[in-house]
C-alpha cells in the first residue's frame, strides 16, 4: 500500500465529507472552554523562568502534560524530552478537537489544522537539506494535521528530499514540491503558506452567517499580522522593490494593503501604520534605530491572541471559541518550547522573557 494511501486512511475522522451533517456547537464549545481553563495562567511564567530544565520538566509533569512526559521519559531527557512531550500533547489535543466536533464545525476545524501538514513538510525539506538526523526531524514534527506520526516517521527516514517528495506524489502538495531543487527553500516554504491560506479561504467560502464571518475575520487578522511581520523584516533588511516583496505577501488580509506599503521608505511606512488598528500594539517599538524585531513581533502576536479571544465572545456558540483555543494552546506550547530551549542554550532570563507572548 502506498504511503500516502495509508497516511490518510489511518485518520478517517478527518475526511472532508464531515462537511455535511449536523454540527454539535453547544457540546463542542462547552468541552473546549473547559480545556482552555486548563491552560497555564500567566503567573506561571515568571516561576518557570526561575527554574532549571529538570524543575520545569517536573512542573509541566504536574500539569496537563503529565501523560506526555511520563510516556516519553524512558526514551528522552532534558530539552529533548520537553520537545517531544509538547509536540505529542499538541497533536493529541488537536486530534481530540477533531473527534469531538461534527458536521460543518468539524470541516472548519480540520481545514484550519492543515497548517500542521505544511509545517511538517517544511520540516522534512529543511531537515534533509541541512543533513539533520532522523531523530532531530522527528523532534520537530507535529502530528496535528492529516499526517499520522507513523507515516511521518517513515518519511523522515527517507534518505533524500527527492524521496520524500516522491512519497507525497498523491498529495495536493506534490505539484508545488516538484519545483523544489534544493536551493529555493524559502520560495517553496512561502508558496506552501500561500497554498494553505488559499485552501482555508476556500473552505470558509463566502461567509454569510455570523459564525463564518467571525471565523474569516480571525483568519484575515492572522494574515495581516504575518504580512506585517514580514514587511518589518524586509524593511529592516533594506528591501523596498515591489517585485521582491509582493511574492512574499499572503492574500486575504483584513486591513493592510501590502502593495501600497511595500515600496514606501521606512518613515512613511510607519506613518501609514498609524492609521491602522495595529498601531497601538506596536507604537513605541518602530523607531528607525530598531535593532531587534523580537519585541515588535511579540506585540503583534499578543494583539492577535487578544483579538481572537474578544471575537470568541461575540459569538460564544460558534467555531470561533474553538479557533481561539487552538491559537492559545499553540502559543502556550511555543512559550514552553522557548523557555526549554533558552535554558538549554544558556540564554539569559531577560532574553527568554522578551520572546514570550504571555496573555
Amino acid at each position: 500500500m502506498r504511503l500516502l494511501e495509508r497516511l490518510w486512511g489511518q485518520k478517517p475522522s478527518r475526511k472532508s465529507d464531515k462537511k455535511k451533517g449536523t454540527s454539535n456547537y453547544p457540546y463542542a464549545v462547552t468541552r473546549v472552554r473547559a480545556m482552555k481553563s486548563k491552560l497555564l495562567p500567566k503567573e506561571s511564567y515568571p516561576r518557570l523562568l526561575n527554574m532549571g530544565i529538570d524543575e520545569i520538566t517536573r512542573f509541566i509533569q504536574e500539569s496537563e502534560y503529565k501523560n506526555d512526559v511520563d510516556e516519553l521519559a524512558m526514551k528522552y531527557s532534558g530539552g529533548d524530552l520537553a520537545e517531544h512531550a509538547l509536540n505529542r500533547n499538541l497533536a493529541l489535543t488537536y486530534d481530540k478537537l477533531v473527534r469531538i466536533t461534527l458536521g460543518e464545525l468539524n470541516y472548519l476545524v480540520v481545514a484550519y489544522l492543515k497548517r500542521y501538514d505544511v509545517w511538517n513538510i517544511k520540516t522534512f525539506l529543511r531537515g534533509k537539506i541541512y543533513n539533520a538526523s532522523v531523530e532531530d526531524i522527528l523532534e520537530s514534527l507535529i502530528a496535528a494535521g492529516e499526517f499520522t506520526y507513523t507515516s511521518m516517521s517513515e518519511l523522515a527516514a527517507k534518505a533524500t528530499y527527492q524521496e520524500i517528495i516522491e512519497a507525497l506524489k498523491y498529495s495536493e502538495y506534490y505539484p508545488l514540491l516538484q519545483k523544489f531543487d534544493g536551493t529555493n527553500l524559502a520560495y517553496i516554504e512561502n508558496e506552501l503558506d500561500k497554498m494553505y491560506y488559499t485552501g482555508l479561504f476556500e473552505a470558509i467560502g463566502k461567509p454569510r452567517s455570523k459564525d463564518r464571518k467571525l471565523f474569516a475575520q480571525v483568519v484575515r487578522l492572522e494574515v495581516d499580522v504575518k504580512n506585517l511581520i514580514n514587511l518589518f523584516r524586509l524593511k529592516k533588511a533594506g528591501v523596498q522593490q515591489l517585485d521582491e516583496i509582493m511574492p512574499l505577501m499572503i492574500e486575504g488580509g483584513l486591513e493592510l494593503e501590502p502593495e501600497k506599503l511595500a515600496p514606501l521608505p521606512y518613515e512613511e511606512f510607519v506613518n501609514e501604520l498609524q492609521r491602522t488598528q495595529y498601531w497601538d500594539a506596536i507604537s513605541g517599538v518602530t523607531g528607525q534605530d530598531i535593532t531587534s524585531l523580537i519585541t515588535l513581533e511579540s506585540r503583534l502576536i499578543r494583539y492577535y491572541l487578544e483579538s481572537s479571544t474578544i471575537l470568541s465572545h461575540v459569538s460564544p456558540i460558534s467555531v470561533v471559541p474553538i479557533l481561539d483555543y487552538i491559537i492559545h494552546k499553540n502559543n502556550e506550547v511555543t512559550n514552553l518550547r522557548i523557555i526549554f530551549r533558552g535554558k538549554e542554550t544558556g540564554l539569559s532570563d531577560e532574553l527568554i522573557k522578551d520572546q514570550l507572548v504571555v496573555i
